[in-house]
């Protein structure tokens, strides 16, 4: 049995991102500014303020990383008709 979500949902890593986060050349900003959005997009149930979507694909969503997006992009996919509700960071550009 799930758990119902008022706030929130839980936020993870694909393989792949959680490949990029372990990698030792990934510099400490970007970690740091991954895990934030992790972070800011499980508080907010993945509506984060600035994150844009594809008006055909709503659930799929990108958020720039650091001030202005000088660190890169995220891209996340809301996945509420899963069973437990999630979403999942699938990729990570890194500028």
């Amino acid at each position: 049995m799930t758990e119902p979500y008022d706030e929130g949902l839980p936020c993870v890593l694909s393989a792949h991102v959680a490949q990029l986060m372990m990698d030792p050349s990934l510099p400490p900003d970007v970690f740091g500014a991954i895990v934030a959005a992790m972070v800011t997009i499980g508080e907010t149930g993945g509506m984060v303020a600035g994150s844009t979507a594809s008006p055909r694909r709503p659930q799929q969503r990108r958020l720039a990383l650091g001030a202005d997006g000088e660190l890169g992009i995220a891209e996340y996919v809301i996945s509420r008709d899963e069973d437990p509700p999630e979403i999942v960071i699938t990729h990570v550009l890194v500028f």
